[in-house]
């Protein structure tokens, strides 16, 4: 990633449930201090959008139940008493011009912003303004593997 030239710190976690990534959720809403925009790295069914659930739910942004995934609407936003949650789900899209209309800049300008963005990786504009990553990985049954990278 092209945001690796400053200081980078890196943490790895494991859960074992789908209530265990939900839980993570409240840990990495600690270290994700907006203004914010995090990439979310993973396959299809890695647990992206349930992560998102578990943050939001941390944040007081919104219950785990009202989350989920943006990918037809591209865009949900959960207002939290701190912050103004966005998640993205790019999946859909393929060409850096759908990007450009989405108003990421204008999401991140925002002081208590934090932007997740599911499928970011796969544009070049989006890492530029990541500030971070969290990249899943499928391991046995429910468990999870998560490595969490993010500038200081």
């Amino acid at each position: 990633m092209s945001m690796m030239k400053e200081k980078l710190r890196e943490k790895r976690f494991r859960t074992r449930s789908v209530a265990g990534t939900l839980a993570l959720g409240e840990t990495l809403a600690e270290m994700l201090r907006p203004p914010k925009l995090v990439i979310l790295r993973g396959e299809v069914g890695a647990g992206k959008t349930t992560l998102v659930k578990g943050i939001a739910r941390a944040l007081g942004a919104a219950y785990e139940e009202d989350v989920t995934s943006p990918t037809f609407t591209l865009v949900h936003e959960y207002d939290g008493p701190k912050v103004h949650l966005f998640h993205l789900d790019l999946y859909r899209l393929e060409t850096e011009e759908q990007i450009a209309v989405l108003g990421l800049e204008e999401m991140i300008a925002e002081p208590n912003a934090l932007v997740l963005v599911e499928w970011g990786e796969r544009f070049e504009s989006v890492v530029k303004l990541a500030d971070g990553e969290i990249a899943m990985e499928h391991g046995e049954g429910d468990e999870r593997g998560l490595i969490v990278r993010w500038r200081e």
